[in-house]
């Protein structure tokens, strides 16, 4: 599997074979992605980032990403799309010129 249809398509084929669609409403899947994503960011509590374990950070990742997905997938939302059209918004933001180098935020560059 190399594309994000194909993720896509075997993630709602596991969720359809234990009949899971019922529990997966956008609000519980923005929830879900909402735990996993703080079960990723405890991995990396108390400790330097290069003290993390890798593999749970994947198995953290992954989870975040494949709700990340259902909820596109929901919506019927291109992820390739919506990624590339945040990318050019925050390009237009966040100008070369005035955001190299610093974290300060859009509306105070």
């Amino acid at each position: 599997m190399s594309t994000l249809e194909d993720l896509t398509s075997a993630l709602i084929k596991f969720r359809d074979e234990r009949d899971w669609k019922q529990f997966h409403n956008p609000k519980d899947l923005a929830i879900a992605l909402n735990v996993e994503a703080s079960e990723l960011l405890e991995l990396f509590l108390w400790k330097n980032a290069s003290e993390a374990d890798e593999q749970k950070v994947a198995e953290e990742l992954a989870d975040v990403f494949a709700y990340a997905l259902m909820i596109a997938h929901h919506y019927k939302l291109d992820m390739h799309e919506i990624l590339s059209r945040k990318i050019e918004k925050n390009a237009a933001k966040y100008p070369v010129e005035k955001a190299k180098g610093t974290a300060t935020k859009y509306s105070d560059l």
